[in-house]
């Protein structure tokens, strides 16, 4: 079994970053969502994605911002990926002419096969899959029900929502996703990366075989 590339969502400190990475991060996810407590700006951005070393995948984050911020953070740093964590169309993730991931929040009534197969288009790189919470897009804490899904897609899975030391494992066995995602469930408070939980993360997503 392949072990999943790992993204650690909502870095906001250089040293962080970097000991993240070390720790064997494959991609680090920087959030330009105002009301998260893992908010960067593009300067803060610009900072921290020029410090990545080679093959580290720099993701930026978005929830239904406006087409003329997410070109300005384009613009002004230096982004692999995109990730769209509201309610975008796939119009509206395509329109940067730059690789994408849309993330849904999942309920038990939705088709995720259906859905996934709305996005299929070459820029999208896959879907990431995280639980929903009325009014709140992201980094709750919160996992959902990991039988609901289809044993395929059409696009590669991104596991995340609720993820931690203690339960990852058990995830990455059930689910056999592409990647995982993490944020809230390496931090000691919100925002705040712990790198004794970051690193128990990694070794956990690592020892499955």
């Amino acid at each position: 079994m392949a072990i999943p590339r790992i993204k650690v969502c909502g870095l906001r400190d250089r040293e962080t970053l970097l000991q993240t990475i070390a720790l064997g991060a494959d991609a680090i996810g920087l959030v330009f969502y105002p009301p998260s407590p893992r908010y960067v700006t593009i300067e803060q951005a610009k900072e921290l994605a020029a410090a990545l070393p080679a093959f580290t995948t720099a993701v930026a984050l978005f929830v239904n911002a406006e087409a003329d911020f997410v070109s300005a953070v384009l613009e002004n740093v230096p982004i692999d990926l995109l990730q769209f964590h509201g309610d975008e169309s796939l119009a509206d993730c395509v329109q940067f002419g730059r690789p994408f991931i849309k993330v849904l929040r999942v309920k038990p009534d939705i088709n995720l096969v259906e859905y996934a197969q709305s996005y299929v288009h070459p820029l999208c790189r896959g879907i990431m899959l995280d639980a929903w919470v009325d009014g709140v897009p992201g980094g709750t804490g919160e996992a959902f029900d990991w039988q609901i899904l289809p044993e395929s897609l059409p696009l590669p899975l991104i596991l995340s929502g609720g993820l931690h030391a203690d339960n990852v494992a058990n995830a990455v066995r059930q689910v056999k996703p592409w990647a995982v995602d993490v944020s809230s469930g390496v931090e000691s408070s919100k925002g705040v990366k712990d790198l004794e939980r970051v690193c128990a993360f990694i070794n956990a997503v690592h020892s499955v075989r």
